[in-house]
């Protein structure tokens, strides 16, 4: 009898035990749109499920342009209410003169879609179609320098799309979507840095991100406010946005910023903290004088207090800068920078949002 109660119990006990593994490597693994994109440079990833539900950005109003009204109106997609995740990666062309200019992208997106209306409209739109792996790319020219959108739906919650010269990328991200998204581990640059990116990040980024910010002098630098800093363009980065409704509880929570620089070695990363320091200083410096020369308010009070509030630090090779924001924060330097947020604003349609709606029309450039 006692065996024979013993036995059930653990097999219960394995099942628990196999499930709860089985979410745990799920919670740690990387988000499914970041999985499916192809090898490049940098990835950037923005849960905008989580964001929406804690900003609400998605009943601030803005404005939008008639193209971009055309493609709601044909779609039926509303970004920022239909949109969950977009998952971005960022690759380094060769030809930085070239159609692409120096950065080209591929984007993964996950939300609500009506596939139906979404292929009305992207055949109506598309210069040229291709079948593979049973999922039709739509080719759509953009613009006149000879650029091209290379789009699919590779699921009825997922869209792919690049803008580079060949199908290659896109190509791949239907490739990794058919294996399997939880088979699939991702390009090799997700292996090797999301371990870096701090658990349950809203927002985060990995890699190169230093082409924006190439120097004129030497393109080899990075070059801020015409500062050129001891990091070079190739130098890796992880950056992630978290909330936590923990702290400023008064203020509805707070978001903390970290950006990791990965340095050759211990003595590049005290410089790159010396110079980020003295950077800062300049920075804090010419906000506090700006606050004096005009009478305060809660964009200019904000600004100051994220500023103050960044800390800089170095463990080994690696260098960590840290800031934190209140959502009130965050709100008031928003809508000091939206115009659309103005009462003087010709916009009432509250359906709309500002930002999260350039992110469909974004892949198009």
């Amino acid at each position: 009898m006692r065996k024979r109660t013993l036995i059930p119990l653990l097999i219960a006990i394995l099942l628990l035990c196999a499930l709860g593994a089985m979410l745990y490597l799920r919670a740690i693994a990387p988000p499914e749109a970041a999985r499916l994109l192809p090898e490049s440079d940098a990835i950037v990833f923005i849960n905008l499920k989580s964001v929406r539900s804690v900003t609400h950005f998605d009943q601030t109003p803005i404005e939008r342009t008639p193209d971009f009204q055309h493609f709601i109106d044909a779609t039926g997609i509303v970004p920022e209410r239909d949109l969950d995740s977009v998952a971005l990666a960022l690759h380094r062309m060769a030809d930085p003169t070239g159609p692409n200019g120096p950065v080209a992208y591929s984007e993964v997106f996950t939300g609500r879609f009506d596939g139906v209306r979404l292929a009305a409209y992207l055949h109506s739109i598309a210069s040229s179609e291709e079948s593979y792996t049973g999922r039709t790319i739509y080719t759509i020219p953009v613009g006149d320098a000879g650029r091209h959108l290379r789009i699919a739906q590779i699921g009825y919650d997922i869209l792919a799309a690049s803008n580079m010269p060949t199908p290659e990328q896109i190509h791949s991200m239907l490739d990794r979507f058919r294996s399997g998204a939880l088979s699939t581990p991702g390009s090799s640059l997700l292996a090797a840095r999301y371990h870096d990116v701090p658990l349950l990040s809203e927002a985060w980024g990995i890699g190169h991100i230093g082409l924006p910010f190439s120097s004129d002098d030497d393109p080899n630098f990075i070059s801020v406010l015409g500062l050129q800093l001891p990091l070079r363009t190739n130098t890796d980065f992880v950056a992630s946005l978290r909330y936590t409704a923990a702290a400023h509880v008064l203020s509805g929570g707070a978001v903390h910023l970290r950006i990791e620089e990965i340095s050759p070695d211990s003595t590049a990363a005290t410089a790159t903290v010396d110079t980020l320091s003295n950077l800062l200083n300049v920075l804090r410096g010419i906000a506090a004088e700006q606050l004096t020369a005009q009478p305060s308010n809660a964009s200019t009070d904000a600004s100051l207090a994220i500023l103050n509030s960044i800390t800089l630090t170095h463990r080994d090779a690696r260098v960590f800068l840290n800031a934190n924001a209140s959502l009130d924060q965050l709100k008031a330097l928003t809508t000091a920078h939206n115009p659309a947020a103005s009462p003087l604003s010709p916009s009432s349609d509250t359906s709309q949002a500002p930002h999260a709606t350039q992110t469909a029309p974004a892949a198009s450039n």
